[in-house]
């Protein structure tokens, strides 16, 4: 029986793909009140980044890294944070979000604050336009 990467259930009805690199997929939460990019090991039943063999850690962390660097470049951050959480997914991803001082959630997590606001069509365009632009 053959295993095939999938991507989690909730991640894919969250989130819009934007691309992908060697080892991770990119995706957009649909989530306009912050810029907030998702990297997916595509990998088949890793929850944490220990279970990853060492060359995909070092490819991870040098992934995400680029898209935290871009992210803050691009979007002018005041602070990136970038976690592992896993909580509700089980799947191992990577968020990397852009934060503001004057974001309403700050200096706080944004976890459970505030519900999501999903892009509308011309927004999701627009920031689509901008990461692609940054990251690829």
């Amino acid at each position: 029986m053959t295993h095939q990467f999938m991507l989690h259930p909730q991640l894919k009805q969250n989130t819009f793909l934007l691309g992908k690199f060697e080892l991770c997929h990119v995706l957009l939460m649909n989530d306009y009140q912050f810029p907030w990019v998702i990297l997916v090991p595509e990998r088949i039943n890793v929850s944490e980044i220990y279970e990853l063999n060492t060359a995909d850690q070092t490819l991870l962390i040098q992934e995400s890294s680029y898209v935290a660097q871009k992210l803050a470049e691009a979007f002018h951050a005041d602070k990136m944070n970038v976690a592992a959480i896993g909580n509700v997914v089980e799947q191992l991803h990577i968020h990397h979000i852009v934060r503001y001082q004057t974001d309403k959630a700050w200096p706080y997590a944004i976890w459970g604050k505030f519900s999501a606001m999903p892009y509308t069509q011309s927004q999701f365009k627009n920031v689509e336009e901008r990461l692609i632009a940054a990251l690829f």
